[in-house]
Order: C-alpha cells, then sequence, then structure tokens
C-alpha cells in the first residue's frame, strides 16, 4: 500500500514574504496558521490564481494568497454571506415575507422585507437578535451542487419566481445552492464556512426598510458611524419609481421585454426620463437666473459627467442662458509640483494638483465680467502655458465647471455658496439580477470604463482593471464624503445598458489571460454579463450618456 505524499504549499503573506505550510488540507485549515499575519479574518483564497472557498482542498502544488476583509474579493464574500445570513432570519421569523436587497447606502445595504403587518423598528430588533444567535451557533453554511432542473424545482417550492426566470440565463448547467436552514438561496458568488465568520454586523431601522450594516474595509474591527444620505436615498427612490414606469425591476424581467422585440421601446422610455430630468435641473437654475454664476458637476470615475454637461448645457439654452464650460485640467499645477500619493507617485486627483489661488482669482474676475487670459495645460511637458485664449463672459452668463471636486467648497471658496450650483452625478442602477442579488453600480461603472479606455484611449482591459483600485481610492478620499452637499443628484445610470456593454465588453474581458491578476475580476464580470441578454445599439440616440463609453456621441468627447 503506497502512502500519498503530502505536499507543500506555498502562501503569499500579506507583507509580499512568502512562506510555506503542509498541504493535503483544507484552505481552512491552511489559513489558521497564517491568520496571524493578517489585520481580519481570513474569508477565502486566491489559489494558482483561482478564486477559492476555504472549504477547498488543496493536494498538490499550490501558491496561495489569503483573502480577508481588507480586500475587495473578501469584503464582497463578506457581504454576500451577511446577506443569506439576514434573508434566512427573515424567512424563520416571518415565513410569508418578502426579502428585497436594493442597493448600498451608508456603507451598508438598504432592503425592504414585504409583510403584514409593515416592518416596524420591533421586527428590526428581532432580526438582529436572530442573526446574533445564528452567528453565535457558528452554523456550517450547506453547499450543494444541483442541476438546473433541480434548482427550478428548489426556487419554486419557495416562492422565488425571479429566480426560476433567470435560470434560462445562467451559463452553466448547474447551480450552487446555499443555506443556514430554511431556505436555499443562490447570491451568485462564494460564501464564509460557517456564520461564526460574520462577527460585525448591525441592522438599522430606515422606513419603509432596514439597512444591513458592514465593517469598513479599511477598519475591519468596527461599523462605521451612521451617517444619514437622504439626497442619495432619495434618487435610488426615484430610480425605483423609473422602474415601475418601465415595468421591470430585475434582469430577467427585462431580458423578457428584450426577446419580445420591444427593446428599443425600453430604450425610449429610459432615455426619455433622462432627459426630462435633465430639463427639470435646468429649470431649477433657470429659476435663479439672477444669482447662479458658477455650475458645478461632479461625480466618480465613468458617471457621464461630460455628457451630462453637454446635455444640461443644451437645456440651459432652451432657457435662454448661455452657459460657458471651463475645464479644471487648464489649472494643474506644473507636473514638479504634483502631490504624491502614498505610493510616492504623482497624485493627479488631489484638489492641491489645481492651482486653487489662480483659478478662483480667474473665477472672480470672470463672474465680474471682466477679461481673463485662460491657461493651456500642456500634457506633453507638464506645465502650463498662454497662447492669447482670452475670455469675458457676458452678464448673467454662467460658467459650467465639469470635475472631480466639484462639491468641495475649497475648488470655489471665491464664490459664496448662494451663487454655485452643485450637482453630483453616479450611475446607481436600481435594476436587480432578482430580488436577493443587487448590481453593483461599482461594477457598472467599470464596465463603462473598459469599454470606453478601449475605445477612445487604446487601453485593455487588464490595465483599467489594475488601475480600478486606485480609482477607487481617490473617488472616497475626494467625492464620496461630499455627496449630501450637492443641490440637486442626478442618476446617470440607464436600466438597458448592461445588454448593450455586454456586447463591447465580453470580448475585451475574455482575452484576459488566467495569469494575470486581472483574471479572477474578469471571470466575474463574465458570469455578471451573462444574465443579460444583449442588444445591439442602433437604437441608442447619438446624445444618450451610453455613447459617452461606446462611441458615435453626437458631442466631442475628445
Amino acid at each position: 500500500m503506497t502512502v500519498k505524499q503530502v505536499m507543500d504549499v506555498q502562501v503569499i503573506l500579506p507583507d509580499g514574504k512568502v512562506g510555506t505550510y503542509p498541504g493535503g488540507r483544507s484552505l481552512l485549515a491552511i489559513s489558521k496558521d497564517v491568520q496571524h499575519h493578517y489585520p481580519a479574518k481570513i474569508l477565502a483564497a486566491v489559489v494558482n490564481n483561482e478564486l477559492l472557498e476555504l472549504g477547498q482542498e488543496i493536494d498538490g502544488p499550490a501558491l496561495i494568497r489569503f483573502l480577508d476583509l481588507t480586500t475587495r474579493e473578501g469584503a464582497r464574500i463578506y457581504h454576500r454571506s451577511l446577506t443569506l445570513l439576514l434573508i434566512t432570519a427573515v424567512y424563520e421569523l416571518f415565513p410569508d415575507a418578502v426579502i428585497k436587497v436594493e442597493h448600498s447606502i451608508s456603507k451598508g445595504l438598504y432592503c425592504e422585507v414585504e409583510k403584514e403587518p409593515a416592518l416596524s423598528a420591533g421586527d428590526v430588533s428581532l432580526l438582529e437578535k436572530r442573526m446574533w444567535h445564528m452567528v453565535n451557533q457558528d452554523i456550517p453554511l450547506k453547499k450543494r451542487r444541483v442541476t438546473l432542473a433541480e434548482a427550478k424545482e428548489v426556487f419554486t417550492r419557495q416562492g422565488f419566481d425571479d429566480k426560476v426566470k433567470l435560470l434560462k440565463y445562467w451559463p452553466k448547467d448547474y447551480l450552487s445552492l446555499y443555506s443556514l436552514g430554511k431556505p436555499e438561496d443562490a447570491l451568485y458568488g462564494y460564501h464564509v464556512p460557517s456564520s461564526g465568520f460574520l462577527h460585525l454586523f448591525a441592522l438599522e431601522y430606515y422606513p419603509p426598510g432596514l439597512i444591513l450594516r458592514f465593517p469598513d474595509e479599511n477598519d475591519p474591527s468596527v461599523i462605521p458611524p451612521f451617517v444619514e444620505q437622504p439626497k442619495l436615498f432619495g434618487i435610488f427612490r426615484e430610480a425605483e419609481r423609473w422602474g415601475k414606469i418601465l415595468g421591470f425591476d430585475t434582469t430577467s424581467a427585462m431580458n423578457e421585454l428584450i426577446e419580445q422585440g420591444r427593446g428599443p421601446e425600453v430604450v425610449r422610455v429610459a432615455e426619455a426620463l433622462h432627459e426630462k430630468k435633465v430639463a427639470q435641473i435646468a429649470d431649477l437654475i433657470a429659476e435663479r437666473k439672477d444669482e447662479i454664476c458658477v455650475i458645478l458637476i461632479a461625480g466618480p470615475s465613468s458617471s457621464g459627467k461630460t455628457t451630462f454637461a453637454q446635455r444640461l448645457r443644451t437645456q440651459l439654452m432652451v432657457n435662454g442662458i448661455q452657459p460657458y464650460p471651463i475645464s479644471l485640467d487648464d489649472y494643474f499645477v506644473d507636473r514638479d509640483n504634483t502631490p504624491l500619493d502614498e505610493s510616492n507617485k504623482p497624485d493627479f486627483e488631489h484638489i492641491e494638483a489645481i492651482d486653487l489661488p489662480l483659478f478662483n482669482q480667474h473665477l472672480l474676475r470672470l463672474i465680474n465680467n471682466e477679461e481673463v487670459e485662460i491657461p493651456t495645460f500642456n500634457f506633453a511637458t507638464g506645465t502650463r502655458e498662454y497662447h492669447g485664449r482670452r475670455l469675458k463672459l457676458e452678464k448673467g452668463q454662467p460658467l459650467i465647471i465639469e470635475g472631480i471636486h466639484g462639491l468641495n467648497e475649497r475648488l470655489t471658496q471665491s464664490i459664496p455658496r448662494a451663487r454655485k450650483f452643485k450637482i453630483y452625478i453616479s450611475a446607481l442602477t436600481a435594476l436587480n439580477i432578482d430580488r436577493h442579488t443587487r448590481i453593483h453600480t461599482t461594477d457598472t461603472r467599470l464596465l463603462r470604463r473598459i469599454v470606453r479606455d478601449n475605445q477612445y484611449r487604446g487601453t485593455d482591459a487588464v490595465t483599467t482593471i489594475s488601475r480600478w483600485p486606485s480609482v477607487r481610492r481617490g473617488e472616497e478620499r475626494n467625492i464620496f464624503f461630499l455627496q449630501e452637499e450637492a443641490d440637486v443628484m442626478f442618476n446617470s445610470s440607464l436600466v438597458y445598458e448592461l445588454a448593450v456593454i455586454r456586447l463591447y465588453a465580453e470580448p475585451l474581458l475574455k482575452n484576459i489571460d488566467r495569469d494575470k491578476n486581472e483574471y479572477i475580476d474578469a471571470r466575474r464580470l463574465l458570469t455578471f454579463l451573462s444574465f443579460f441578454v444583449p442588444m445591439e445599439p442602433h437604437d441608442v440616440p447619438s446624445n444618450s450618456i451610453l455613447r459617452e463609453f461606446i462611441g458615435e456621441s453626437c458631442f466631442y468627447l475628445g
């Protein structure tokens, strides 16, 4: 009888060092040997560049990188498993209720529980106690692989009709179901091994629903303070109303309309809702035209700021207002004076990368109807130059300024707040994969950027994905904490856009080789896109925000 040889495995530790440990065990067992090196609980692992759950046995050569709550994918797994814990608690306490996981807000996840009588603060308290009871019991998350026919039977029995319809679009011939008791569910991603891993969370009653609150990735030992975001919440509610106008709120329902040949109708209604909202914002500005001299448009990457600014300008012209756009890029400090980031590299997204004294001096002179010579930043030399480009505004002619720092008072500190109109724009989709599985706003924006960078900048998907964490850090540092400072918010998401983007993004993502660090993100995004029936772009109007990313916009976006 031969004895099976146990091969050692290598683990890349957080400090970059590589340790050697006995193999022939589960990832969970191996993780216990190295947990003391990590700032938070290990939740999953990347093995030979493949994402795996901790229950997986490792019996061959392996290079392992463990993921804890401070990593993006680790946080996703934690949030997904915590969502399953909440769903389980709802169905155990309120068997006839229907829970819908809706959108992120205030470092948490807003959910609604439809029941009779309506959800109350007391109900939320009961749910939280039930969830903690399950965490303290450390219940194993059961996982079983079933055929799609079996999955259909399970979902039908549990009343998950939306999941039944979605099975038609699932790209594999099997599905993994997870449970902590009842019900069995599929949230289309990996989970932690047991409920005991979900050691930190809170529920906040937020009528008419609740917020499932998470630890912060930057400090996984605490739940950040709850911050009211009424304007952001309101824009999500508006998106829900738009969904009702369109007649669907899940991917499978939209797919059915596309398959019925009603895709062009969906496009027209979605675009009309956008145009109506832009016109309403222009009307608000027109009502204060004697007061407002600066219009500021801010938002995260790939939110569609450039196209929105152009469409707003058109609607303002309809109101008899002739706004003049001014570019923040021309006010960059010389590259030698650019602030450095934590990696000692130039941080072009830092507010100090802009010559604030000069910019404010020019703003003040312009709104006083004085003539100013506007600089031009030479990106080749990294210096600011003057070429005789002079500007003088007419009386009542406002400036439009689009950029990452638009909500920050420091950018326009020379102008009284009452004379500014601030607009926050982002792609805040209200469309869900199904009632329990939301679409991450960051994934929508990342896909937009992958397509745009390839179309306009010759950048491949690997490069765009690799830069995304840095982009996200800049957004956290410069934008998100100022959202509620806006006078109005605009949701640039188009409910049909992922059906179109799929045609552009899929080939780019499929070109990412397995040995690339970005492969895991690529596979996740490909699985996500597979839920959408593809739709040709010929019905997308030339002034659509989507055209900013897929091309053929009627606006100059170079």
